[in-house]
C-alpha cells in the first residue's frame, strides 16, 4: 500500500512540475533562475544500490524514489536539489555515517549542550570543531542550499529518519528547523502546490502549511497560544485573500491583544484599505511599541498607497520619539512621501545619545536646505564628537559654510588621503572661495 501511495505521489509530482513551470514561466520564485524546474537524469536501481553499499546507509524511501523516478538533482526548494553525488562531496564522512543527534522541538537547553564546543568562548583546534560538527550534523545528507549559510539537509536515520531540516551557522539559543512534513516527497510536493496557487514563497517550508480555512480553523480550535500565534504567521505567505479571512483577521485585531499586531500587518499585507484604521488608531496611541509597529508596516506596506493623512501624525510622535528604531523608520517614511523638514530632526541631530544621532544623519541626507541650518549643524558638531562628523561626511558630502571649517580641518588628516573624500573638502572650499590646500 505504500508503494502505491509513494508512486500515486510521484506521478503527481510530474504533473505538478509542469504546471508550476507554467506558472513560473519567468523564474520569478526564489532560486528557480539556477533550475529552471529542469531535472537531471534518474539514477538507476543499480546506482542507488552501489551508493548504498559504498556508504552503509539505506536512503529514506521517499528521497530514494525521487531520484530513481523524478531525477537525480535539479528543480526543487530555494537553488534545487543536489545530485547525490554532489550532496555526498558536501556531507563529511563521519556525519554522513553518524548516528542523529538533532529532534524537532529541541530545547535551547539540549542544543547549547551539543553545540558548545562550536558556539562557546573557549579556543578549539581544527580537529575538534570538526568532530563536534560532523556530530551536530551526525546522521544527515546535504541536499541543497537556500544561499548564504543556510543550507538543507535530509536525516537518514533515527526516529526522524526522512525529516528536512533547515541549517545555518552555530548560534546558541538557536536550534536547526525541521521543517513540517514528514518526508521528502511532502515537502517537495508542498513547495510545487504554493507555487502554482501563487503564494508568496519567501523562506518556503519554515511556515505551518495550509490553506486559508485550514488556518483560520487551527487558530480557532487550539488552546495553544504558540500554535495560534503560529497559525497566523503561515498566513504571510497569501498574496490575496477571501473577505471571510479578512473578517477573522479584523476580529482577531479586536479582540485579541496578543496578535493584534499580526493581524494588523496581515490586514495591510493583503489589504492596506482594511488596515490603514488600526494603523492610524496605533500612531495615535500612547504605545510607543504599537508606534513603532505601524511604522514598520506603513514602511513595508505602504509603499504603493497614498500615506498622506499620516504624515500629520507621524511628525507629532516625533516629538516624543526616544529610540532609533523608531526615528528611523519614521525617517523612511517622511523621505518616501517627499515631506522631510529637516528642522523636524533638529532634536535628534544633537541628542545625547550617538545612536539618535547618526540615524538623524543618515534620515535627513537628501534635504537640500542643509548650509542653511548650519547653527544646528555646528551645534550637532561641537556637541556628538568625531563620530557624528564622520557619519555627516559619510551620507552628506562636505556642507559649505565658514563656521564648519574648524572642524573639517580637525578632522582632515583622515580624508586627505582618500581621492574620493578630498574631493568632497576640495569642493567644499571651492564654493567658499578658498585655497584647496587651505586645510592644510
Amino acid at each position: 500500500m505504500e508503494l502505491e501511495k509513494q508512486a500515486a505521489q510521484l506521478a503527481r509530482i510530474r504533473t505538478k512540475l509542469r504546471q508550476a513551470l507554467r506558472k513560473d514561466a519567468e523564474f520569478a520564485e526564489f532560486g528557480a533562475s539556477s533550475h529552471q524546474y529542469k531535472l537531471a537524469e534518474m539514477l538507476t536501481a543499480g546506482e542507488l544500490a552501489d551508493w548504498e553499499a559504498q556508504y552503509g546507509i539505506k536512503l529514506p524511501e521517499p528521497f530514494a524514489g525521487f531520484l530513481a523516478e523524478i531525477g537525480n538533482g535539479g528543480a526543487g526548494p530555494y537553488y534545487g536539489i543536489y545530485p547525490l553525488a554532489q550532496a555526498t562531496s558536501y556531507t563529511e564522512l563521519p556525519a554522513l555515517q553518524g548516528r542523529a543527534a538533532l529532534h524537532p522541538g529541541m530545547t535551547a537547553e539540549e542544543w547549547n549542550l551539543l553545540t558548545e564546543p562550536l558556539t562557546g568562548e573557549r579556543d578549539i583546534s581544527d580537529e575538534e570543531y570538526e568532530e563536534a560538527r560532523n556530530k551536530a550534523l551526525g546522521g544527515m545528507l546535504c541536499i541543497g542550499t537556500q544561499g548564504c549559510e543556510y543550507d538543507m539537509y535530509l536525516v537518514l536515520e533515527g526516529e526522524h529518519r526522512g525529516r528536512i531540516v533547515y541549517t545555518s551557522e552555530f548560534f546558541p539559543d538557536r536550534p536547526f528547523f525541521f521543517v513540517y512534513e514528514d518526508n521528502f516527497l511532502d515537502w517537495y510536493e508542498r513547495w510545487l502546490d504554493e507555487i502554482i496557487l501563487d503564494y508568496d514563497n519567501a523562506w518556503f517550508g519554515s511556515r505551518l502549511p495550509g490553506d486559508e480555512n485550514t488556518l483560520i480553523q487551527l487558530y480557532r480550535n487550539t488552546p495553544d497560544g504558540k500554535l495560534q500565534a503560529k497559525a497566523l504567521e503561515a498566513m504571510f505567505k497569501f498574496k490575496r485573500i477571501a473577505p471571510s479571512t479578512l473578517e477573522f483577521l479584523k476580529h482577531v485585531t479586536e479582540h485579541s491583544p496578543r496578535d493584534s499586531k499580526t493581524a494588523i500587518s496581515l490586514l495591510c499585507k493583503t489589504s492596506f484599505a482594511a488596515g490603514r484604521p488600526y494603523l492610524l488608531k496605533l500612531l495615535q496611541s500612547d504605545d510607543p511599541e504599537g508606534a513603532l509597529h505601524a511604522l514598520t508596516i506603513l514602511n513595508t506596506y505602504g509603499k504603493n498607497v497614498d500615506r498622506t493623512e499620516f504624515i500629520p501624525l507621524i511628525r507629532q510622535r516625533l516629538e516624543h520619539v526616544d529610540d532609533a528604531e523608531t526615528l528611523r523608520y519614521a525617517g523612511y517614511i517622511l523621505k518616501d512621501c517627499d515631506a522631510m523638514n529637516f528642522r523636524d530632526f533638529a532634536p535628534f541631530l544633537c541628542h545625547a545619545s550617538l545612536a539618535m544621532q547618526t540615524t538623524a544623519v543618515y534620515a535627513v541626507r537628501d534635504c537640500r536646505n542643509k548650509q542653511e541650518n548650519w547653527e544646528i549643524i555646528e551645534q550637532m558638531f561641537r556637541t556628538g564628537g568625531t563620530e557624528v562628523l564622520r557619519s555627516t561626511i559619510l551620507h552628506w558630502d562636505v556642507i559649505p559654510h565658514e563656521r564648519l571649517l574648524p572642524y573639517y580641518k580637525a578632522i582632515w588628516p583622515e580624508y586627505k588621503g582618500n581621492p574620493n573624500f578630498r574631493e568632497k573638502f576640495t569642493a567644499c572650499l571651492r564654493e567658499l572661495h578658498l585655497p584647496d590646500d587651505y586645510l592644510g
